[in-house]
């Protein structure tokens, strides 16, 4: 049967979004983002999402993410925040709306404003310096911190001076991040509340141009270390369209919001 979809993006990290489709097994999606998700033959994304509204509570929905490999997204911030857009938009509500989103058992809180669009990311484990690699020739630690999803965090002088996927690939597929590898963040310190981003992202195996969990992983290491306060924190990304963290007022140590814009590209039907 025909499958409508929308293209939609947040913050540059880019999705083929599918509402309530008829019913398919991971396998058959996962083929499918394998196929949609290729930018020279197919629609091209950073991966498939598929958004299903419980049936019982019109405001809670089941996320799932297949990353551009066909692999399972187990915490996508910017996904999770255009499911949120998407089911917002379609009740075509011009009001603030909070919502309810689960993404691999895990239940994330929405939040649908004019200007931005919020999840939260629980943050677990934090392990310092727990690899090491060469950055242009120098040696340099990277954190590792779980905000959902696998990430290390390497703090740098200046990101845009990094080969972002020639190192990410490699540090990505350290044996200290075995047995399922890691997504990769370079992070510069801008000053004030405010830091600049570049991820290698495990599953899409390239650099992207936002991340949200990544995002939080860099604010959770970069106050860790003492350059930013524990606020809210503006994150840079390659994208041009920062994203937002802060700390969630009834858990400010265990979650965290992340915010910003969802652009709707296009929409189309898959015959």
């Amino acid at each position: 049967m025909p499958l409508h979809f929308r293209k939609i993006h947040g913050a540059g990290n880019d999705f083929i979004l599918f509402t309530n489709p008829e019913p398919r097994d991971n396998t058959a999606w996962a083929k499918e983002a394998e196929r949609l998700c290729a930018r020279r033959t197919g629609v091209g994304a950073d991966g498939l999402v598929v958004s299903r509204i419980n049936d019982n509570r019109p405001t809670e929905y089941d996320v799932q993410c297949f990353n551009a490999d066909g692999s399972i997204a187990t915490m996508c911030g910017n996904a999770l925040r255009c499911a949120a857009w998407a089911a917002h938009h379609d009740d075509d509500l011009p009001v603030k709306r909070r919502l309810r989103l689960r993404m691999a058992g895990v239940m994330h809180e929405a939040f649908v404003d004019p200007a931005s669009v919020w999840v939260t990311a629980e943050v677990n484990a934090i392990r310092p310096r727990v690899l090491q690699a060469l950055i242009n020739g120098r040696p340099t630690w990277f954190d590792c911190v779980h905000t959902g999803t696998e990430h290390v965090v390497a703090i740098v002088n200046d990101v845009d001076a990094i080969a972002t996927e020639a190192v990410g690939r490699i540090v990505r597929h350290h044996e200290n991040a075995a047995p399922l590898g890691t997504n990769v963040n370079f992070v510069q310190c801008l000053g004030g509340q405010a830091l600049k981003i570049r991820t290698y992202e495990r599953g899409v195996e390239a650099e992207t141009l936002s991340c949200g969990s990544g995002a939080v992983a860099a604010v959770v290491i970069a106050t860790l270390r003492g350059l930013v306060a524990r606020r809210e924190v503006t994150v840079h990304n390659q994208a041009g369209e920062p994203l937002t963290v802060r700390p969630h007022e009834d858990q400010p140590n265990g979650t965290a919001w992340v915010g910003g814009p969802v652009t709707h590209t296009f929409e189309g039907v898959l015959a």
